[in-house]
């Protein structure tokens, strides 16, 4: 061994240390998964506003809501490497840092630094949705139920606040750009407490994920469909997220109801998530779970097409814990691997495939409204979303490994 190599060794080993999983680590992983939602869920209550400000077009608000799906996808790639470089503590950091750039460069510009800021900020979050559950995996490997529990809900509740705090703090801050920037004190935050919470560690780890991995698992049928599955999904929950509060205030409903009815949407996955996920995460087969919930969005979203002024909050609450399938879509990644390489190989195959899927999504569904000037055919075209992910959930819960 030469000198450079005796002396980058231990450079190595800290870097590839397991983490231990302590209860700051535990809260750490919670507030950096509280960040990997309101950056998407901010902007939605704002989205007619913002757009009008900037003189921007409604094919500039169609992308502007699928930006943060081809980052997803983009960024997936990326982020195995990013761990095997930085480390995995070091690459989460690293995103909670990108996250926190983009927030505060989105509200500096005009339409175009708008879709620049949004695309740095998912791409760090991109990061903490490939990465996450590979810390879950890696330093809690006897409680993923529980930690898939806490990394959830703490997802949701950002997701929710995102929604339901921005039509407040706007009152209280006087402007959409001030309001956005906000959101940047959390990711700070996240940050802090990540950085005190991955200073212990232990035993070297094994690499995140090996290249020949990733080359197994492409040629894998399983694989395939649980990133076909988890595509899906995703696209219907960032039609959701992007859009649900424009439908809403073109149904008739106020602003601010809106930004509630999108955070109760966002929040109604909570119960599910506290609930029923632990109990489908712990079952030998996941398929009934995911047919269930995936079930509720598909009558929350025949509600809107049929009567949408009649029981908003019901539908709403529907698509909420519907939306509850997301987490067990993370779970499957850790109870269908062996191994934290091979969960994170199915992390990154998945969200970057999946989230090139779901880019379409909301993107499909402003070009829809925008054609047809009604809400209606883009609702049947969310419906159909939901009925093949149903089907396609069914099939990747049953128990085996890819």
């Amino acid at each position: 061994m030469t000198t450079q190599e005796q002396m980058a060794a231990p450079v190595a080993a800290e870097r590839n240390a397991a983490l231990v999983g302590t209860p700051l680590l535990m809260l750490g992983v919670a507030l950096a998964a509280a960040n990997l939602r309101p950056a998407i869920t901010s902007i939605g209550p704002l989205l007619n506003e913002v757009r009008t400000a900037l003189g921007a077009s409604e094919l500039w608000a169609s992308v502007l809501t699928a930006v943060p799906t081809l980052c997803f996808a983009v960024a997936a790639a990326a982020a195995p490497l990013a761990a095997r470089k930085l480390g995995l503590a070091r690459a989460v950091g690293a995103g909670l840092i990108v996250l926190t750039a983009g927030l505060l460069l989105r509200v500096v510009g005009g339409p175009w630094v708008v879709l620049a800021g949004t695309f740095v900020a998912a791409s760090g979050i991109a990061i903490g949705n490939v990465l996450i559950p590979v810390v879950v995996k890696q330093a809690f490997p006897d409680r993923i139920p529980l930690l898939t529990t806490v990394y959830t809900v703490a997802l949701m509740v950002g997701g929710g606040a995102g929604a339901a705090a921005t039509p407040w703090l706007q009152d209280q801050l006087g402007g959409w750009r001030i309001t956005l920037a906000a959101w940047s004190l959390l990711a700070v935050a996240a940050l802090l407490v990540w950085v005190a919470g991955t200073r212990r560690t232990g035993r070297p780890a094994a690499n995140p994920v090996a290249p020949q991995e990733r080359k197994l698992l492409l040629r894998s049928p399983l694989a395939w469909l649980i990133t076909a599955f988890f595509g899906l999904q995703a696209a219907g929950s960032y039609v959701l997220m992007g859009w649900a509060a424009a439908v809403f205030t073109g149904a008739g409903i106020g602003k601010n109801e809106s930004g509630l009815l999108l955070g109760l949407l966002v929040a109604a996955a909570l119960p599910v998530t506290m609930v029923v996920v632990p109990s489908a995460m712990r079952s030998r087969s996941q398929s009934w779970w995911i047919a269930g919930l995936v079930g509720l969005e598909i009558i929350g979203t025949l509600g809107m097409i049929i009567s949408p002024m009649t029981l908003p909050w019901l539908w709403s609450l529907l698509w909420g814990a519907g939306m509850g399938v997301f987490p067990i879509a993370l779970g499957l990644f850790a109870v269908r691997t062996r191994t934290s390489a091979d969960t994170a190989g199915i992390s990154a195959m998945a969200q970057g495939f999946g989230y090139l899927i779901a880019m379409g999504g909301p993107l499909l569904f402003g070009v829809l409204h925008g054609s047809t000037g009604g809400w209606t055919i883009p609702m049947i075209m969310l419906a159909v979303i939901f009925v093949v992910d149903l089907v396609l959930g069914f099939i990747v819960g049953r128990p085996r490994y890819v």
